[in-house]
């Protein structure tokens, strides 16, 4: 088993309301003059109070263009992911030469060096650390994060494993698209980071958190277009298909079942249920799919609230969360998920 020490979340400085982000949004993607009741109504409906952003809301007109945007993913994602992976460290009571191998996860921006190689100098990392940069899994990335470090952990079972996840949405906007995709990401998406640290069976941590268990990866066919990026000059384009919680009401819970069950159990059995914050639609199809008990989202519905959908980093503040604020009764399984571009899900069994 993989024993998760601790989880540390990071967020930028600038935290703003969702009606001060409709207000710069629609003069970003709306032409002069437009009706912006389609606008509204989608940041409304999105059930987002507050989000987090890279830049301060002025700045955004001013972004130039792909390049200069990626610049500033780059230099916020070192400086957040330094937060998180320094404070992840310091809560599992572990110094930042006991990693033997950090996993970088982002679909917002791209580094290279990647963003966990220039980490190693400013955390002080070990010079032998094993890295592994990862793109392209968006909103899944968090939970498969945690699945690729199990992996690891079962091979090297005496090593610390550290997953960090920085996504910066809102700098992948694109100034002048009224299209209901990039309405919609306008009105979901925030900025953010996370850290975890995990230890293999042989490392037993001071402070240790859940065990995993086991996990499940599950690519949807025929799903390729539902989500994702179309890269263009001006940057990231965003594929966003409202089939989305089709999708999940026609995959998810077989999948979900048909896991628990390989492992003696069943959705009743279940004690926390560690959700991505995909948007209202989703959780909505999420839950009535599992057939889940009233309360056992709202911890993922407080997250979508107070920072927004933060792409592969919003399922493990959710899981900080979960450990923070409700942590279930010790020796009970949990379920944490995450769907995303593919489409596809990412399933990790957890037990308290």
């Amino acid at each position: 088993m993989t024993r998760i020490a601790a989880v540390c979340g990071a967020l930028p400085p600038n935290r703003h309301s969702q009606a001060e982000i409709t207000d710069a949004f629609a003069r970003l993607c709306l032409p002069e003059g437009a009706d912006r009741r389609l606008l509204e109504r989608l940041h409304t409906g999105a059930r987002v109070e507050f989000r987090h952003l890279a830049l301060p809301l002025d700045q955004y007109a001013k972004l130039d263009g792909f390049g200069m945007a990626n610049d500033v993913f780059v230099g916020s994602a070192v400086d957040l992911g330094a937060e998180a992976v320094g404070g992840a460290l310091e809560a599992a009571g572990l110094a930042p030469e006991d990693v033997d191998m950090i996993l970088f996860t982002s679909v917002t921006g791209i580094a290279a060096p990647s963003v966990d190689a220039r980490l190693v100098g400013r955390l002080g990392l070990r010079p032998d650390v094993k890295r592994i940069p990862v793109f392209g899994l968006g909103c899944v990335g968090g939970a498969a994060g945690i699945s690729r470090l199990h992996d690891y952990l079962r091979g090297w079972p005496d090593h610390v494993a550290v997953l960090l996840s920085v996504e910066l949405c809102s700098l992948t906007l694109q100034r002048g698209d009224a299209s209901p995709a990039n309405l919609v990401a306008g009105a979901l998406f925030g900025d953010g980071a996370t850290a975890v640290v995990a230890c293999g069976d042989g490392r037993l941590p001071e402070r240790a958190g859940p065990s995993v268990l086991a996990t499940r990866s599950h690519l949807y066919p025929g799903s390729e277009g539902v989500m994702g990026w179309d890269v263009r000059d001006s940057g990231f384009q965003v594929v966003l298909d409202a089939s989305v919680p089709d999708v999940v009401r026609t995959y998810l819970a077989d999948d979900v079942h048909g896991f628990l069950a390989d492992h003696g159990l069943t959705a009743r059995d279940v004690t926390a249920w560690v959700c991505h914050p995909g948007g209202p639609k989703v959780l909505e199809a999420v839950a009535e799919t599992l057939r889940l008990p009233d309360g056992a989202l709202d911890l993922t519905w407080r997250s979508l609230a107070e920072v927004g959908n933060l792409s592969s980093s919003s399922v493990l503040h959710v899981l900080r969360d979960t450990l923070a604020l409700r942590p279930p009764p010790p020796g009970t399984p949990g379920l944490l998920i995450a769907m995303g571009p593919g489409f596809c899900s990412e399933l990790v069994l957890l037990r308290w």
